[in-house]
Formats: C-alpha cells, sequence, structure tokens
C-alpha cells in the first residue's frame, strides 16, 4: 500500500536551522509565525477564526532516516522512539498545538511556533478542549455542542466510497 499526501501549505517561522530550536510549542509560547495555505485549500480556513487553538500536522522535511531507540531531549537514557517525541520518525510527521491569533486572506498568524522554516503543512485541526482534555480559550462554532461528541456516531459521510 503506499501512501501519498500533498501539502497544504507551509511554515514560516524565524527558525532556520533545526540547531537552538524549541523541542515542543510550550518552549516557543511567543513565537509568531505563518502558515501560509496554497491558494486552493484556503476556502478550508472559513469559521477556523473561532478557535484559540490548532492543531497543525507538518511533514518534518529537515530529518532523514530513523531509530527505533533515541536519547531524548529531556533525558540521558535510551528510549523506544514511540515513547518519545523525538523527530527523527519513520513517518517524520510532525504535531503542534499552536494559539490561533488571526485568519487571513492567505492563512493563519500562529503563535507558539516549533516548527522549522520552510517545514510543509500536511493539516489543520481545530483543537476543542472538551475533546482533547485540556481547557482553551474559544472553541468556536463548537461552543454548546461539544458536550454531545461522546454519544454521537459517525454516519458514514466521510468514509472513503472504497471503504464503505
Amino acid at each position: 500500500m503506499q501512501i501519498v499526501y500533498s501539502p497544504i501549505g507551509r511554515i514560516h517561522s524565524p527558525f532556520t536551522t533545526l540547531k537552538g530550536m524549541p523541542i515542543q510549542p510550550k518552549g516557543a509560547q511567543n513565537v509568531e509565525g505563518r502558515i501560509e495555505i496554497y491558494p486552493q485549500y484556503r476556502e478550508g480556513l472559513r469559521d477556523l477564526e473561532g478557535f484559540s487553538h490548532i492543531y497543525v500536522l507538518s511533514h518534518l522535511h529537515a530529518h532523514r532516516g530513523y531509530s527505533l531507540v533515541v536519547t531524548p531531549f529531556l533525558d540521558t537514557e535510551q528510549r523506544g522512539l514511540f515513547a518519545t517525541r523525538a523527530p527523527k520518525r519513520p513517518n517524520p510527521i510532525g504535531l503542534s498545538v499552536l494559539r490561533l491569533k488571526a485568519v487571513d486572506r492567505e492563512g493563519l498568524v500562529v503563535l507558539g511556533v516549533d516548527l522549522l522554516d520552510g517545514t510543509p503543512v500536511l493539516d489543520i485541526k481545530p483543537y476543542v478542549g472538551e475533546f482533547d482534555r485540556n481547557k482553551v480559550g474559544r472553541i468556536g462554532w463548537l461552543e454548546g455542542k461539544a458536550d454531545r461528541a461522546l454519544a454521537h456516531r459517525s454516519d458514514g459521510r466521510f468514509i472513503a466510497t472504497d471503504e464503505e
């Protein structure tokens, strides 16, 4: 099985080299960056301005290869890769929770950027405290609806036709 993703945009950040970068968004709380969204995907930004935080899935393009045992940044012992957030992974996918400062015609202004300038963005999803177990300031259009998520089940509208 081959899996292929195409970026929907890219990160613009002050970090041009991996050395010295924050290792998590918490370490970059006030670092502002921009997510340029490619024109064909910009309509998908509609209604996003009502959220205070977003998940950003990215392709960690500057990392090559992987190791199943690593010594993570905050430790001196070797650990299994999947028990860490080390970036050198079999599928170098990054996950960041960023504060959404603004939505404009070309993309997003975000805070807490812990990504290298030029990093391809694969997807963006709203961060919702009621779903994600973290308290956030706003949940946009989901206000008053999020508590129904426990009982609600998929109705199949997002299942690919070959999976139905």
